[in-house]
């Protein structure tokens, strides 16, 4: 279990502070973060939360999953680090010919 928290559902009017204070009653946030849209500066609905310990992670889990703050049913789980995604095609070797070299 990381200490690193994903929070879904949010409502768009919550600032990074509003995050902090929510999660500041399980424990030292290190981190709480509003993720916004880059074009139009408005929130997009989830953010980040970094907390102190394991333990203080797991203790948001348990206390805010599923509680209605400012109206929205909020998700609380573990962050899990982005997925890679795939390239191109250029740069690896060719599908055609088994990989035979002209």
């Amino acid at each position: 279990m990381g200490n690193r928290l994903y929070v879904g559902n949010l409502n768009f009017r919550v600032s990074d502070v509003d995050l902090e204070r929510t999660f500041a009653a399980y424990g030292t946030v290190k981190l709480a973060q509003v993720v916004m849209d880059r074009e139009t500066g408005r929130s997009r609905g989830f953010g980040f939360v970094e907390m102190g310990s394991d333990q203080e992670a797991q203790a948001a889990i348990a206390g805010l999953n599923g509680k209605e703050i400012d109206g929205r049913s909020l998700t609380v789980n573990e962050a899990r680090p982005p997925e890679k995604r795939g390239g191109g095609g250029f740069g690896g070797e060719s599908r055609r010919g088994g990989g035979r070299r002209y």
